[in-house]
Parts: structure tokens; C-alpha cells; sequence
């Protein structure tokens, strides 16, 4: 009953907003093209602007925008925060999926977006009825089963942008993949000056690590995520592998999803990054000391130099998977882990 009057109330909505027809699309499809030059955001001589994305099948898909979109739907963590953070609060006009709460600094920006608790993610009904002209994601919420492909969108004149580390297909995910998705939305929503502050920040951080220990002998490191009795991998083509590289350490098993703990008493590296995951409702204190616990309590692992040595540190999820401005806080994290005070 309550998704049943939640719809109505969208459609009362989108008819008070829009009338009974579709809404001026605020961008269109297009095969190729460059951006427009810069400008203050909103303003005309800022577009058209043409952004090359993905669609469910991992392949390029370029999207020309006529004018800032203004009825984004955002989903999922780093898609909500990444608007927050861009200052772009107001062109929400829906967002759902939220694993962890917000920074307290981003918490009243999140107040403007229309925070929906439930469903956790929309379906093609809700979105349809919030008539956007942008959707914001990860790939997995294109699948035929959920929103369906970006091109039945993209025809209707709704842009779609999904996280690149999230892209279909098994590529690489990089920093400089979030990197890049940061610059694209400042682009579409014509804030370049902000994006590139964001990411400047993040490189710097990243850059200044490198300087303080320029010339030190190389850190090892394993970043795993014990689940079920087994052991997760997040090797060199994951974001948090990733950042340990390009923040100087090394990875002992830079290939596979999965670590044998004989492969990781073998490998004994230096440091041991434990990814967590506090889900909505969850103590993240008893998460990290249960994920910690798995690694530091296995009579198995006791001979690694890391346990005996106190160097094994969790490390959450939405820090270095699609983490959009949380990127800096992966940095931070993986950096202070790798090199301590030197840092």
C-alpha cells in the first residue's frame, strides 16, 4: 500500500510539474561531438556539451547535453555524494540507496534531494514517473531486470551516466576512472571550476604521499575481504589495488579475486588493508572488529608479519569502490596504512 500511494503521489507530481505530456528533454542523443566552451554553470554558452559513457554491455555511448539536467535521479552512495560535493543539491529531484549515512558535512545537502528510504533502489515505474532528464548510477542498475538499457532511455531524452569503475565488462577500475567521472559532471552540469578542485585535491594527495617518501624501499601490501570463510582479493585491476600502486606499494597478489591463506602467509606482506562493509542498521565498530578478527584471530595467519607487527587496518567499502568524493578518504586511509606518520 505504501509503494501504491508513493507512485500516485509521483504521478500527482510530474502532472503538476510537466502536464500530461513529456517534458522538454534537457539534453539529446549524439553519435559524436566536443564541449562546448566553459562557463558559469546553467548558462547557454556553456553547451552543448558531449560526454561519451556506457551503456549495459560496457560499450561507448556519447550523449550530447543541450542545458544542465534538472531532474536528476541519483543512485547509490557515491552517485548521491558526488552531487553533494558539486554543490548541485537542487538539481535532484530524487535519490535512493544509501549504504552508510552521509558525511555530517554533506548531511544538509542531502536534506534537498528527496531521499527516498525505500525501495532501496527504483525500479522503471518510479523513475518513469519522476520524469528526469538524468539518471545517475552504477552500471548494475541498467540490467533488464532493474531500469533496462541507457539506449531506451537516451531515445526518450533522458540522459544516463553511469560510474565508470561500474562499467560492465570486466575493465580495469582506476582512479583515474573516478578521476574522470568527477570532470564529466562538472562538465554536463557546467561547474568545471569545481570538479577540478575536487580532483586536484585527491592528486595532490596523492602526489604529496609519493614526495614524503621518495626513495624508501617499497611497501608490501594485500588489501582482502574475508567473507563466508574464504578471502576476497582486490588486486591491482580494482580501485583500492589501484590506489595502493599509484601511492607507491606494492601488491603481493596483484592477480585474482581470491587469496588462499597459504598464498598469503607465502606472500607476508607488510601490510594487510581489510575491506568492511556496514550496511544500513549494522554497528560499523562490530563490523570492523569481526572483518579485523578474521585476519588477526586465524590461528592460520598468526605467523604473518602484519598481525605480529599490529599493521592489519580496515578499510570500508564505499572508500574504494565507485566512491566518487570518498576517493579522498581512500587515499588518506590506504596512505596513512602504507607509510604511517611519514605521511
Amino acid at each position: 500500500m505504501k509503494r501504491r500511494n508513493f507512485l500516485v503521489c509521483l504521478a500527482a507530481a510530474a502532472l503538476a510539474l510537466g502536464g500530461c505530456g513529456r517534458p522538454t528533454p534537457a539534453s539529446s542523443p549524439a553519435a559524436s561531438g566536443e564541449a562546448g566552451p566553459a562557463g558559469p554553470a546553467g548558462t547557454d554558452h556553456s553547451y552543448p556539451v558531449t560526454i561519451t559513457n556506457y551503456d549495459y554491455a560496457g560499450n561507448e555511448v556519447s550523449y550530447t547535453y543541450q542545458q544542465a539536467p534538472r531532474r536528476v535521479v541519483a543512485v547509490y552512495q557515491g552517485s548521491i555524494e558526488t552531487m553533494i560535493a558539486l554543490g548541485l543539491e537542487e538539481h535532484v529531484v530524487a535519490c535512493y540507496g544509501l549504504d552508510n549515512p552521509v558525511k555530517e558535512e554533506w548531511q544538509a545537502g542531502l536534506a534537498q534531494m528527496n531521499y527516498q528510504q525505500e525501495p532501496f533502489a527504483p525500479d522503471r515505474e518510479t523513475v518513469t514517473l519522476l520524469q528526469p532528464d538524468l539518471i545517475l548510477s552504477w552500471g548494475s542498475l541498467f540490467s533488464d531486470k532493474q531500469l533496462g538499457d541507457v539506449a531506451n532511455w537516451n531515445a526518450k531524452g533522458v540522459a544516463t551516466y553511469m560510474n565508470t569503475n561500474t562499467r560492465p565488462g570486466g575493465h580495469p577500475r582506476t582512479l583515474q576512472n573516478e578521476y574522470a567521472d568527477i570532470l564529466n559532471l562538472g562538465r554536463i552540469f557546467g561547474v568545471e571550476d569545481r570538479a577540478q578542485a575536487l580532483v586536484d585535491q585527491m592528486q595532490a594527495a596523492v602526489e604529496d604521499t609519493l614526495a614524503s617518501v621518495e626513495g624508501l624501499p617499497p611497501v608490501t601490501a594485500a588489501v582482502v575481504e574475508p567473507l563466508s570463510g574464504s578471502v576476497t582479493n582486490y588486486g591491482a585491476s580494482t580501485l583500492a589495488g589501484d590506489m595502493v600502486t599509484q601511492l607507491g606499494g606494492v601488491l603481493v597478489q596483484p592477480e585474482g579475486s581470491e587469496m588462499g591463506k597459504e598464498n598469503l602467509v607465502t606472500a607476508d606482506p607488510d601490510v594487510i588493508f581489510v575491506v568492511y562493509m556496514a550496511y544500513s542498521g549494522e554497528d560499523p565498530d562490530s563490523v570492523i572488529a569481526s572483518q579485523l578478527a578474521a585476519i588477526t584471530q586465524d590461528p592460520a595467519l598468526a605467523s604473518l608479519s602484519a598481525v605480529r607487527q599490529g599493521r592489519v587496518y580496515p578499510i570500508m567499502l564505499g572508500n574504494v569502490y565507485a566512491a566518487g568524493p570518498r576517493v579522498m578518504d581512500g587515499i588518506q586511509a590506504i596512505a596513512a596504512g602504507l607509510y604511517g606518520d611519514l605521511t
